[in-house]
């Protein structure tokens, strides 16, 4: 029951992710119609449901976007809880492209995972000055590309409302 839902809004695009069983109850209160179905089924002392993969909010919800909250761990998924520099997944810390010492701010584009070791060597340079190179360029994600991380497996399903 770890399997996560994709939950559209009622144009069909995609707001959030939701657990099999609150995806259940918005089926069940007739809030929500099934999109796609999973494999497996769901069962109630007297019935059998199939369960959800995709769900589609019957009404239309105004969500406001406000964006992908910058935050460390945020980061760290973003970057596959590795470094960019080596790619080890031990000991990782936040590193700032451009150093705050230099005017550097923390801004998505400007922070990167980094593991101590990288982290110290790289100091208060920039990573060409200190001889590293940066296997993946630190960007800004989008709120799709966010639910596929935050997923961790995808059903195939879901591809044709997350690109």
């Amino acid at each position: 029951m770890d399997q996560k839902v994709l939950v559209l809004n009622g144009d069909y695009t995609a707001i959030t992710l939701c657990s099999v069983q609150k995806a259940f109850v918005l089926l069940f209160l007739d809030k929500a119609e099934m999109v796609a179905k999973s494999d497996g089924t769901l069962r109630t002392i007297s019935q059998a449901y199939p369960k959800p993969s995709i769900i589609r909010l019957q009404r239309y919800v105004r969500v406001p976007y406000k964006g992908i909250a910058l935050s460390r761990h945020n980061i760290f998924k973003r970057d596959h809880f590795e470094c960019q520099y080596c790619g080890s997944t031990k000991n990782l810390t936040l590193d700032h492209v451009m150093p705050r010492s230099r005017g550097g701010e923390s801004s998505w584009t400007n922070l990167l995972t980094a593991c101590a070791r990288c982290n110290h060597a790289k100091g208060h340079h920039t990573p060409n000055e200190a001889g590293l190179t940066i296997r993946q360029q630190p960007k800004k994600p989008t709120l799709a590309g966010f639910l596929k991380l935050s997923a961790g497996t995808i059903d195939q399903n879901w591809h044709a409302y997350l690109n």
